[in-house]
């Protein structure tokens, strides 16, 4: 099928030849192309939209063939959800909560500690019957011990899986969204777990924390003098070893062990010797746990930038592990054997992604547990401790060290646990209680229920797909017309009826209907013609409207498309016999009437019009169903578009008649006007006898005789009052004038409006009276010191000498009068002088306004300040990362509008009459001077300077991260300053530190980092590092 332009033009290629009034049906059917071929399915790849009869490539090739069963719905199978045979159950990652899911699953397979935690008593009373659990109210485990028990017992039994350790988490009081140091979490949960069991009575409960993970070392010292050992017992529950430099997990065992000699700056005072001497110190392990929990210090504290940072060197080690050689007592059996690797993923010390290789100590397999996921280890996969990075090219990573049988090594095991080798395998299974297996199954219960809702909703969905299935397959056949009776229906609702994603909604027809109520030709592009038959069935089933049949065919938009397009073939030869009609001389003085501008753009505002004519309901690229068109938006941009585009109408006066302004006309022939009027019909006609507007003559005259009055009256002012409108010989409040000891005040707005009549009187209306009392507050004092009238209020006034004051009476209406007056205090000492204001200061509203003003530049949104780079205290410019949040001055100076007149102010809420009047003058104040204020005090952005969007209620550390972004200085690196005040505070707002709209703070910065590809550790160390505090794990 020819491309759709094609087709718009063959529809209407007989309008060159027909004249409107000869259009018949065989033409309007043309026009909306009701015989073209329909396309054939295989021969035609994509649905044709210029042709209605196209119905290919709709949506209909998936229904057509055999259909899976699985495409009718979205729902997954709920078995996939359900606990695969002897696994084990996940843990869902509740954001960056991996680290917590890591040591829950460690835990729980530590089958002592399980069975422990299991013998705890139960607090839960109130959810407990002699016959069972109540039925209305959920579980709520009240302490830590009983969410660790129903986590366990969910965790052993559970149909799912996957299960919500929220509840657990919630109650240690975790953020969630935070990824926190693992080490530091199982060192403060351990001791919070002894803590809360150590009040147990039962000793098998009370003492299992310091049994299963508890042993003890001794710092001793030797003094090499006398030879004296002193020594100092500790508890251990995990060995943090160092491995730096090291790459056998031996290695960093003997480096912890290690003697370490005492010497110099660094010896050990004996109390034997009573002295400072020399002295060897290591430390000795005494006793050894059942787990032995081994923490290899991958992230460590770097020097040179001040922060973590993680080591990936690879270390080896065992799966069976003998500890008698570094124990000093050798009594006793100390092999252990590998039961967990703790894995972080990744190369910064900020992000990345825990999980945990455990050994089952029932079937002595290995599992990996990576949240809700859970992999049996064997085989090639059986690989301990090795685990793909996150985020780091394959070719920086260093090359994997050949391990033997029953060895490993990892870069990003982080933690080791080994349990103590016994003879006796464990096959011992850990009952659950009876009240958490009741739990256990109620849970079980609620998942079989939702298993079977999801099954019942999938089954629904296949019944509901297959029945659409043998709709489509039916009605699609039936869909083409032919020569039987047709209706029209939109492409765009059709391929909604063959989409199984989207339930099929009532057909809406409107946005396809011209003015005359029928279907507009220009939509045929977006509307498919199909068989009443189908039509009819759908309008059965899914309702909607109105129906366009043969009888839906405008004939009356045809016959103006018509004319459009006639007008539009024709318009290069009206347009050259136009311009020969006013190039030749007029014969007579019968003529008409058309604007000079209308003439010279006329043929632009023609083909405008056409264009705009033809293309009328061109809204056919939007959408029509469920998107309605808007008939009142509609028209009024049609409004606006003619009011900006009609012809002749700049001739037209301000009451709709002939203009009398004779040079904006020329008078044309009447053979030219009616070439025009073919192109306007509607345009104002004025023959060559029509008289002009006699309003606008009268206000013509009255105008020339306000003219030569403005003249005389502003001639008269300036005569009069010449030093004021030269801005000469003024006085000045700081440098009193010695010859006068008065002077009078008028607002700055006045002067300005003033001197601006004087110097164009006839384009200017003439100033008749001085408005002062915007000056005063509403009990009427002034608003100003003295000091501040010869400071920063000295450009909202303006000062006038005694004798201008009296000719300024004469001249001009003043509400109220206000002057300065100067009086000597004293005979001794003239120095004292004193200056009084009629009227008198009113200190409330002043103080009023002096709060206003500081809260407008404390209390500011999306404002702009600078910022400027320093080295050496010299502003330089940086090319660096693209700007964020940054903004031209044209768009700060659209931003700094004021307020539109009647928009509400917190600070009117109040019961206080007199205060409430009391702030609207203030604000009305604030309002006058933004109005009389002409020259801008801006800041203007310099060279290499950064404008950053802000707001008063940011913090510090927020505006360092636009920084960074702005300049790729981190924020540590940054040392800001205003007005030579450092900002140091990161938890301080702006609006706090004194940073107002418009200012400029200075950035120095030290030695930049090197590495931005860790731009994510940037941000994490920028922000406070607060590990657990505020958390349940530091609160026992």
């Amino acid at each position: 099928m020819a491309p759709r332009l094609q087709l718009e033009k063959a529809a209407w290629r007989w309008a060159e030849t027909v004249r409107p009034e000869e259009v018949s049906q065989e033409h309007i059917e043309t026009a909306y192309r009701i015989w073209l071929e329909p396309c054939i399915r295989g021969v035609c790849r994509r649905n044709c939209r210029g042709n209605p009869n196209c119905l290919v490539g709709i949506g209909e090739h998936i229904w057509l063939g055999e259909i899976d069963e699985n495409s009718f719905h979205s729902i997954d199978d709920p078995n996939c959800e359900r606990r695969r045979k002897n696994s084990f159950v996940g843990l869902t990652n509740l954001g960056a909560t991996c680290y917590v899911n890591t040591f829950l699953q460690v835990w729980f397979l530590n089958l002592e500690l399980r069975q422990a935690l299991y013998l705890c008593p139960s607090t839960c009373s109130d959810y407990t019957k002699g016959d069972g659990i109540r039925g209305g109210k959920d579980y709520e485990p009240q302490t830590i011990c009983e969410h660790l028990q129903y986590l366990f017992a969910l965790l052993q039994n559970s149909n799912r899986r996957y299960i919500d350790p929220s509840g657990f988490v919630k109650a240690l009081g975790l953020d969630t969204g935070q990824q926190q140091d693992a080490q530091e979490f199982s060192k403060l949960f351990m001791s919070l777990l002894e803590d809360t069991l150590s009040k147990q009575k039962n000793p098998d409960v009370r003492n299992v924390v310091q049994q299963q993970f508890c042993g003890e070392y001794a710092y001793v010292t030797v003094c090499n003098q006398c030879g004296r050992e002193s020594k100092l017992v500790s508890k251990f529950y995990e060995l943090e070893l160092n491995i730096q430099g090291h790459k056998q997990l031996t290695d960093c065992i003997s480096e912890f062990l290690k003697e370490e000699r005492l010497e110099g700056d660094n010896r050990y005072f004996c109390e034997n010797c009573q002295s400072k001497q020399n002295a060897t110190r290591k430390i000795r392990l005494l006793s050894l746990p059942c787990t032995l929990n081994l923490q290899l210090m991958r992230f460590v504290f770097d020097r040179q930038t001040g922060h973590k940072k993680k080591l990936n060197a690879y270390i080896g080690f065992s799966e069976s592990l003998d500890m008698e050689p570094y124990v000093e007592h050798k009594g006793g059996s100390f092999v252990y054997e590998l039961s967990a690797v703790l894995i972080h993923r990744g190369v910064s010390a900020y992000s990345g992604h825990y999980i945990a290789h455990v050994k089952d100590p029932q079937s002595g397999e290995w599992y990996k547990f990576n949240d809700e996921d859970i992999e049996k280890m064997e085989g090639k996969k059986l690989q301990l401790g090795i685990e793909e990075d996150l985020a780091e090219p394959s070719k920086s990573q260093t090359r994997k060290p050949k391990c033997s049988k029953g060895t490993h090594c990892s870069r990003n095991a982080y933690m080791l646990v080994y349990r103590l080798q016994t003879q006796e395998k464990n096959h011992t299974k850990v009952q659950v209680p009876a009240f958490l297996q009741e739990l256990v199954d109620r849970d079980n219960s609620k998942f079989e229920e939702w298993c079977v809702e999801m099954a019942e909703m999938r089954k629904q969905s296949v019944d509901k797909g297959k029945a659409k299935h043998e709709e489509v397959k039916e009605l699609y056949q039936r869909l083409p017309a032919g020569a039987e009776p047709y209706e029209f229906v939109s492409l765009e609702w059709l391929q909604k009826w063959l989409d199984e994603s989207t339930p099929t909604k009532p057909i809406d027809n409107n946005a396809c209907l011209c003015s005359h109520d029928k279907l507009h030709p220009d939509k045929i592009s977006v509307m498919k013609r199909i068989s009443e038959y189908a039509a009819d069935i759908f309008y059965s089933r899914y309702g909607g409207g109105p129906r366009l049949t043969v009888k839906a065919l405008c004939k009356d938009c045809v016959v103006e498309r018509c004319r459009v397009l006639r007008l539009k073939n024709q318009l290069n030869e009206d347009y050259k016999t136009v311009n020969n009609l006013l190039k030749a001389t007029m014969k007579g003085s019968d003529g008409f009437w058309v604007g000079k501008s209308s003439l010279r753009s006329w043929r632009q505002l023609a083909l405008e019009q056409l264009d705009e004519q033809d293309g009328e309901a061109e809204q056919s690229n939007g959408k029509i169903n469920g998107s309605p068109f808007n008939k009142d938006e509609s028209k009024e941009e049609k409004k606006e578009e003619e009011e900006e585009l009609n012809f002749n109408e700049d001739i037209l006066c301000p009451h709709g008649e002939l203009s009398i302004s004779e040079n904006e006309r020329r008078l044309v022939s009447q053979e030219a006007w009616r070439k025009l009027q073919q192109y306007f019909p509607k345009a104002p006609e004025f023959p060559s006898y029509k008289e002009c507007c006699s309003q606008c003559k009268i206000l013509e005259r009255e105008g020339e005789e306000n003219e030569a009055l403005h003249k005389m009256i502003a001639n008269e002012q300036k005569t009069s009052l010449p030093n004021l409108f030269q801005d000469k010989n003024r006085p000045c409040l700081s440098n009193w004038p010695e010859d006068t000891d008065a002077l009078y005040i008028v607002s700055h707005f006045f002067l300005d409006e003033w001197r601006k009549f004087v110097r164009k009187p006839a384009r200017s209306t003439p100033v008749s009276s001085i408005g002062n009392a915007a000056l005063l507050c509403p009990h009427g004092g002034l608003m100003f010191t003295f000091p501040s009238l010869t400071k920063e209020d000295s450009k909202l006034i303006a000062l006038i000498w005694p004798s201008e004051w009296q000719m300024i009476q004469k001249l001009f209406v003043v509400d109220k009068v206000i002057k300065i007056t100067r009086i000597e205090v004293g005979d001794v000492n003239p120095s004292q002088t004193q200056y009084i204001s009629e009227p008198n200061l009113c200190p409330d509203c002043r103080e009023g306004l002096l709060c206003q003003q500081q809260r407008d530049l404390r209390e500011y949104t999306q404002a702009t300040i600078y910022v400027h780079k320093v080295v050496d205290n010299k502003k330089v410019m940086k090319d660096s990362a693209p700007e964020l949040n940054v903004s031209s001055s044209e768009t700060e100076e659209d931003k700094e509008e004021a307020k539109p007149d009647g928009e509400k102010d917190p600070d009117f809420n109040q019961s206080n009459g007199s205060t409430k009047r009391q702030k609207t003058s203030q604000q009305g104040y604030v309002a006058y001077q933004k109005q009389a204020i002409r020259r801008s005090t801006r800041h203007r952005k310099v060279r290499g300077e950064k404008a950053l969007l802000v707001s008063a209620n940011q913090t510090l550390k927020e505006l360092k991260i636009q920084i960074m972004h702005a300049f790729s200085v981190a924020p540590f690196d940054q040392n800001l300053s205003i007005d030579g005040k450092i900002l140091n505070d990161d938890c301080a707002t702006l609006g706090t530190l004194g940073v107002i709209p418009e200012s400029v703070i200075l950035l120095k910065a030290d030695e930049p980092i090197a590495d931005y590809a860790a731009m994510d550790d940037v941000m994490q160390v920028c922000m406070p590092e607060e590990g657990f505090k505020g958390t349940g794990l530091l609160g026992h």
